[in-house]
This record gives structure tokens, sequence and C-alpha cells, in this order.
């Protein structure tokens, strides 16, 4: 499979993080069905990207930063990743309360922390883009292994 299951993941964070975009437009733009069905589909699509990761991760496990690149490039994305990782975390859960909020037609609660949740994963994404481009083009070569053996080496 080679890198084509981290390029569809990355893909998969663009995409989510454009609908996201689009679907706040579209609720200042006072146009709330399709707000609706964009957040929805930006929500779906993460979560098809956790999904792929979660998976890749267990059954195949997870690429270590090349030991080819200079230490102090390995120690900046070492640094980068962990931020990348809290990040896509937190962004993560506030995703799901924010979810539940407009299940619940909690709006008032919704349309605010709603903001916090857009602005979250709209950084959340081009940072993902930045592990991406940085593990598998312009420093290719790491291994395969763990999630643990990756990120502690």
């Amino acid at each position: 499979m080679g890198n084509i299951l981290p390029t569809i993941c990355t893909l998969l964070i663009v995409i989510s993080a454009t609908l996201v975009g689009f679907g706040w437009h579209a609720i200042v733009k006072k146009h709330r069905e399709r707000h609706e069905k964009l957040m929805f589909a930006g929500a779906v699509t993460a979560l098809l990207f956790f999904l792929l990761y979660v998976g890749r991760t267990v059954f195949v496990g997870n690429t270590s930063f090349s030991e080819d690149a200079p230490l102090w490039v390995q120690d900046a994305y070492f640094i980068f990743l962990i931020f990348h990782i809290v990040l896509a975390t937190v962004s993560g859960a506030f995703g799901i309360v924010t979810l539940l909020q407009a299940f619940k037609k909690q709006f008032a609660k919704h349309r605010r922390i709603g903001r916090i949740t857009a602005i979250l994963w709209l950084c959340t994404a081009p940072t993902g883009v930045m592990v991406y481009v940085l593990l598998y083009i312009l420093y290719p070569g790491g291994t395969t292994k763990p999630v643990f053996d990756a990120i502690f080496g």
C-alpha cells in the first residue's frame, strides 16, 4: 500500500477543513440548511480520516521520521508533531461537543463553541498537511512501526 493510506488520510483532512470553512461561511450568510449539510459532511469526512488513521496505526503502524534528516530538523519535527497531536485531539473533542449541541438543538451553546471548534479545526488541518509533507515528501525514508516507537524512537 506504500504511502496511499497516509495520502488518503491527508486528503480527507483537507476535504473536511474545506467543508467546515464553507459551512461556517454558510451560517454567516444565514443559510442554515446548507450549513448543516456542509458541517455534517465535514464531520463525516473527519470521522473517516480518524477510522482510517486508527486502523492503519493498529494494523500497520506509523512511519517514523527519517533518520537521514539533520538532527535539528528531526527535533523541530518532533515538537511540531506533538503540537499537531494535541491540537487534533482538542479539535476532535470540541467537534464532538459542538455536534452534540447541534443535535440537542442547544443553538446558543453550539454557536459559542462552534466558532472555537471551527478555528481549531481550520488550524489543525494545515498542521496535518505539514506533517504529511515533512514525513512523506521532504524527508521520506522512515520505517513503519508501532505508534509509540515512531514517536519516541
